[in-house]
């Protein structure tokens, strides 16, 4: 087989397992911020507008969980051999938390009015979950020891303070996601109490993309050296100048009464951070070593399942456009779709 088709192939695969992993954040991260806030919200007819506002959304989000998922399996087969085993446990209570979340969502209701239970299920599964998800983005930046093909670390080596920072982290970030998904979906004192938490949270939020942006080139030196040394340094500096432009445009918008822009900036500074995650590790599917080349599968298995991404990535796509379309515009108090 052609060699420069050999090179790009799992280049491709690689560009479409990102783009889920980046619709995943974005979607599935305001309903799970949903969740994050949902103790701060002391009326239950506050917390029911909350969970209303994301109700014909937050299943259909995970599509994008599984696809990203699925596609390292099938595609990247090393890869996933050895990821695995490496963030077995946060991965397992990634997916437990999701359950549970998911289970609160369709019995809260009709255990009304004992289902208090339900409402810790609801928050507790959602900020366990995003912190997981941090966790296994941490363990994977800092890197998973690997010989002769195969996970040769131990236990607990993913559970480090840059995994724990990056777990806080990424709460906090779908918090904000939450938040400003309240402001621009809802109205009355959810959408002001919203954007009062949108304030406190892009501050902490901030923090944590500073600390980040400092941590992993004074202790990752592939990364120092992706970003600090000539010519890529000459054409990545505008990545944190455009971040923390972002970040006033969000800061202003939520100043000036802004429904829509705060919640769309906050998708843009995810974006920015997720670049910048890629630019610090591609092409390596595992760090240090493992690049997307070494861990693809056989061509001819990325291209049978390539074939299946073409005909069900537009249905997907479509399929969540007509659901966000069909159910626009902002959840009233007292209105729900359960």
């Amino acid at each position: 087989m052609d060699m420069t088709f050999d090179f790009y192939l799992p280049v491709v695969w690689a560009g479409l397992i990102a783009t889920a992993v980046a619709m995943y954040v974005v979607l599935d991260g305001f309903d799970l911020g949903i969740g994050i806030l949902f103790p701060f919200a002391r009326k239950e007819a506050d917390r029911d507008q909350m969970m209303n506002s994301v109700a014909p959304f937050w299943d259909g989000n995970e599509t994008w969980l599984i696809l990203g998922g699925g596609g390292l399996w099938v595609a990247f087969p090393r890869a996933y051999a050895i990821i695995m085993p490496a963030l077995y446990l946060p991965v397992i209570v990634m997916l437990l938390s999701l359950i549970f979340r998911g289970v609160s969502f369709e019995f809260r209701w009709v255990a009304k009015p004992k289902h208090g239970h339900w409402d810790f299920a609801f928050a507790a599964g959602s900020t366990v979950a995003a912190f997981c998800q941090g966790l296994i983005l941490g363990g994977l930046i800092q890197g998973i020891a690997v010989e002769n093909g195969a996970f040769a670390g131990g236990t607990w080596d993913w559970l480090t303070p840059f995994s724990l920072m990056c777990g806080a982290g990424l709460v906090c970030g779908y918090g904000l996601l939450g938040a400003t998904w309240l402001i621009m979906r809802t109205e009355g004192e959810v959408a002001e109490r919203g954007r009062r938490q949108a304030r406190t949270i892009l501050l902490v939020v901030l923090a944590f993309i500073a600390v980040v942006s400092l941590w992993t080139p004074f202790n990752f030196e592939r990364v120092a050296t992706r970003w600090f040394t000539a010519p890529n340094i000459y054409y990545l500096w505008p990545v944190p100048l455009v971040t923390v432009g972002l970040a006033f445009v969000l800061w202003r918008s939520l100043d000036r009464g802004g429904t829509v822009a705060p919640f769309f900036a906050t998708i843009g500074l995810f974006l920015l951070s997720y670049m910048g995650l890629a630019i610090s590790t591609f092409p390596l599917m595992v760090p240090p070593n493992v690049t997307v080349w070494q861990a693809a599968a056989v061509p001819a298995s990325q291209i049978f399942t390539l074939i299946g991404v073409v005909f069900m990535l537009p249905i997907i796509l479509g399929y969540t456009a007509f659901v966000y379309w069909t159910f626009r515009g902002k959840v009233k108090p007292g209105e729900g779709y359960h």
